[in-house]
């Protein structure tokens, strides 16, 4: 499968805080990137320099093969961009909006309308004859969606879509980037790590300007290190003689609940161990959890432990 998108070494610096720091990553054709990181990892600056809008200090990006060039930026007619909060001309409708788009882009004549209607019909909104001014910001980030993909793009990068979103609203961008995956590759920034586990074949993590993790989302669900699990027991004796057989349990704080031990990182062959032991001793407990990793859990873990300056490439694995 070829790549899409290729970033390479790429280097930028504001002044003295340097913001991007040697940040490498590939998007495959046809596939949904997840781009995670906290609010000022650099996802946006990454982003803008991908578009030409910003001049790298080093480093090479490609689209489909064709270098980007900051000021010169032909690879953009391959590009749909949607930033975090688009802007449109709230007297219009969303079809005069869109004809207005189409004649920028360069759309051919014979062809605007019924792309239109496609692009309405793909985001959820070919039924609404309203103006743009009375639309919920869900409905604007859809309508953005569809200006994005109008021209027929390569590559769509979308910057935070689902950022202040009700879980509505959410739901239908993360639709619409999905239903987008059969004619483009997208390539979303975001810090909403479960959006990323529904839509995304990839993903990378950003962590104070550097990739610190990055592959399938398989690849990365295989990282995860083991899982935790409860156990909840009856009374307090009965805690503290699991905890004596097995020392890796911990008191677990749960606001509303007492008596709660929680292994970390552990296997299913310890929680089967445990489970056995519980019934063989008939000690009483009130329930047993096994909890499974999520991709937040290794967020964290990668973002606190991972040392500056270090990647960990998990392709292959």
């Amino acid at each position: 499968m070829s790549n899409a998108l290729q970033v390479e070494g790429l280097k930028k610096r504001f002044g003295t805080k340097e913001v991007l720091k040697g940040v490498s990553f590939s998007v495959p054709e046809n596939s949904v990137f997840g781009f995670i990181g906290q609010n000022g990892a650099g996802k946006t600056t990454t982003m803008k320099t991908i578009l030409g809008l910003l001049q790298q200090d080093e480093g090479v990006i490609t689209v489909f093969g064709e270098k980007v060039t900051y000021g010169n930026t032909k690879t953009n007619r391959m590009v749909g961009y949607l930033p975090d909060v688009p802007e449109f001309y709230d007297y219009m409708t969303t079809r005069e909006y869109l004809r207005l788009c189409a004649e920028i882009a360069g759309v051919p004549a014979g062809e605007r309308k019924e792309r239109i209607e496609e692009m309405l019909k793909m985001v959820g909104l070919a039924d609404e004859k309203h103006r743009i001014k009375g639309f919920s910001r869900g409905m604007k980030q859809r309508l953005g969606i569809a200006q994005a993909l109008l021209h027929k793009p390569k590559l769509l990068i979308c910057d935070e879509p689902t950022s202040a979103l009700d879980p509505t609203g959410r739901k239908e961008i993360l639709d619409a980037l999905q239903a987008a995956k059969v004619q483009t590759t997208v390539l979303f920034s975001t810090h909403i790590l479960s959006d990323v586990e529904r839509i995304c074949d990839r993903a990378a993590i950003l962590h104070n300007g550097e990739i610190v993790l990055t592959g399938t989302m398989e690849e990365l669900h295989a990282r995860k290190n083991g899982n935790d699990f409860l156990v909840s027991a009856s009374g307090r004796g009965e805690m503290e003689a699991l905890q004596a057989h097995f020392p890796k349990f911990e008191e677990a704080e749960i606001v509303g609940q007492e008596n709660v031990l929680r292994w970390r990182k552990g296997s299913r062959e310890d929680f089967r161990q445990v489970l056995s032991y519980i019934a063989d001793r008939d000690i009483a407990i009130r329930g047993a959890e096994w909890a499974e990793a999520t991709l937040e859990d290794l967020f964290l873990s990668v973002t606190k432990e991972t040392p500056s300056g270090t990647e960990t490439e998990v392709s292959g694995v």
